[in-house]
Formats: structure tokens, sequence, C-alpha cells
């Protein structure tokens, strides 16, 4: 009989053994059970976050459709000064901008106190724009298309457009990046009432006069079409009538002295940075002191200005027409 009831009580710790262990499992399997939600919502909430990092929108620049980020802060500014320029009517200050031998230029000094260099002018430095992870890049639209498709390869890229009569283009796109859509508008707005109101203030009395914008370029006497540099300023909104030989540029065209006399401004705008001549330092001097320079009505009537507003300035741009327009009504109309 003892050894039945000994058998019977081995039977029943071995099941009740059992059923413990049954329920540490079942308490086990339940408890891992109860994390499985909670790692699933954070997974989902690392997505989430993810997905907000890469939500996009559309912009339409010029007729062509780009995908940026939904919210931008990182724009590379390379090869186009007209971005610089409206970057710093905007007060965009960019990762990545233009440098000129080697330093950013004192003008642009606002907008490029944190700012890396993305190259000399049209001379970009990939390595360098690809380590500022930009997010947009502003290049130019007088890169060749393999320097564009290498840009394309960063992030999304523009080709912002060198012309002069796209400059309203240009600030608007640089605002809908930014948020600043409305303060490009009040530029856009405020320049075309000042247009009108220094149209008014210069009269009919100058309309017959030749007037011509040149740039000093190693040492040489540079014009440009009609719709580049500051001519659009000076003949399509201010109504000076363009020279035959400002009208047959078809880009940036260097013309001999000589040549130049045969055109006989009677206002002549020169833009020269020692920086565009460093070959040929001198070159301004050199020219004011040439006999052929000298018998041209302009120089000989003292109207002749010099880098009215900056040298390194485009021309083309929101910066450039604003205070350009200004220092030329100015000049134009003073007696």
């Amino acid at each position: 009989m003892k050894k039945v009831y000994l058998g019977l009580s081995i039977a029943m710790l071995a099941i009740a053994l059992t059923a413990c262990g049954g329920n540490q499992a079942a308490n086990s399997t339940a408890t891992n059970n109860s994390t499985t939600p909670a790692a699933t919502t954070t997974t989902a909430e690392k997505h989430a976050e993810e997905g907000a990092k890469q939500e996009t929108r559309t912009i339409k620049y010029l007729d062509k459709e780009y995908t940026v980020p939904s919210k931008v802060e990182r724009i590379a500014i390379t090869g186009s000064m007209e971005s610089m320029e409206d970057a710093l009517v905007l007060g965009v200050k960019p990762v990545g901008a233009i440098s000129i031998g080697g330093k950013f230029p004192e003008m642009f000094a606002p907008i490029t106190g944190e700012a890396k260099s993305t190259g000399e002018k049209i001379q970009l430095n990939l390595e360098s724009i690809v380590s500022m992870k930009p997010e947009v890049i502003l290049g130019s639209s007088k890169f060749p298309p393999e320097t564009f498709e290498k840009l394309t390869k960063i992030t999304t890229a523009f080709p912002v457009s060198h012309i002069s009569t796209n400059w309203e283009a240009n600030l608007l796109l640089l605002g809908e990046l930014t948020g600043k859509q409305a303060e490009a508008q009040k530029v856009i707005d405020d320049y075309k009432k000042e247009v009108e109101a220094a149209k008014t203030q210069l009269g009919e009395g100058l309309k017959d006069k030749k007037v011509v914008a040149i740039r000093l370029r190693q040492g040489s006497i540079n014009i440009y079409p009609e719709k580049v540099f500051f001519n659009p300023s000076l003949y399509s909104e201010l109504g000076f009538t363009a020279p035959a030989e400002v009208k047959a540029a078809k880009a940036q065209e260097v013309v001999s002295l000589e040549k130049f006399s045969e055109m006989n401004p009677d206002y002549i705008f020169v833009q020269f940075s020692a920086d565009e001549n460093k070959d040929n330092p001198k070159a301004l001097e050199d020219l004011e002191n040439n006999p052929i320079w000298k018998s041209i009505n302009a120089v000989k009537n003292g109207k002749v200005f010099v880098n009215v507003v900056d040298p390194l300035a485009q021309g083309g741009t929101a910066w450039s027409k604003v205070h350009f327009l200004k220092a030329a009504v100015e000049k134009l109309s003073a007696k």
C-alpha cells in the first residue's frame, strides 16, 4: 500500500510540475505578445518620421517641373551669380555659395557667413557640394549638359537662367523654395513702380541719346545682347534705343576700342572689377588715357559712369536692377 501511495504522490507531483511549466510558458507567451504591439508602434513611428522627412512637392520653373522637399533648408548655389544676388535680396543663407579668388565677395557678406565654397563661378567643386548634403542646387543655365547631369546625381538641380528678362522667374523660384513668395513679389511690384517714376523723371529729352553699358574683362571692352546684362533696364524699361551693335550681339562680345568709338555713345556705364582684370589691373586707367577713348562724345562731355553699382553685379537680377535703376536715373538726369 505504501508503494501505491508513493507512486500516486510522485504522479501527482509530476502533473503539478507540468501544469506549472505550462502556466509559465503561457505567461511567457503572453508577456511576449504584450510587447509586440509596442515594438510595432515604435517601428511605425519611425516609418512615419522617415515619411515626413521624404515628403515632396513640385515646383514649376520656366515651363519645367522639379521635385523638391516640402521644406527646403539646405540650398547650394554654384555657377549662378544670379542666384547669389537673389539670395541677397531675400536674405536667404545658402549652405554653399560661389567664391571668387578663394573668398566670398564683400557684397555677399550678409548671406555667406556660414557658407562653404561650391567653387569659383562656373568652375564648380563637386566634392565640396556633395559634402554639404544640399536638398536643392541652384546651378547656371550656362552649364553644359554633362555638368548638370553630375549635379542632378546629387539632388534636384535648377538651371537658373542668366538671361536678364527671366529675373522675375528667378526671384520667384527662390521665394517659392524658401517660403518667401510674398517678399519676392513685393520686390518685383515695387521695382515696376520705380521704373514708371523714373521714366517720368527722365522725360522725353534723352530719348534720342545713345546709351551703352559695357564691362571691362581681361582689359577688353565687352558688350551684351539686348536682353542681357543691364540692357533690359536701359532699353526695354527706360525706353532708350539699343545701338545696332547691341542688337546684333548673340552673347557677350569683345569689341575693339576702334569699333566702340564708331558707336560713339552719349552715355556710357562701365563695370570694372579688379578680380576680372588680374592680368591687366590698369586696364581702366589705360583706357581712360587712350586718345581714341577720349574722342567719344560721352567721354568728352563727362558722361562716363564707372561702377554705379558693385562691379560684380550681373545686371539682370532684382538686386542689380533695383540698384542700377536708382543710380542710372540719378546720373542721366544730372545736368
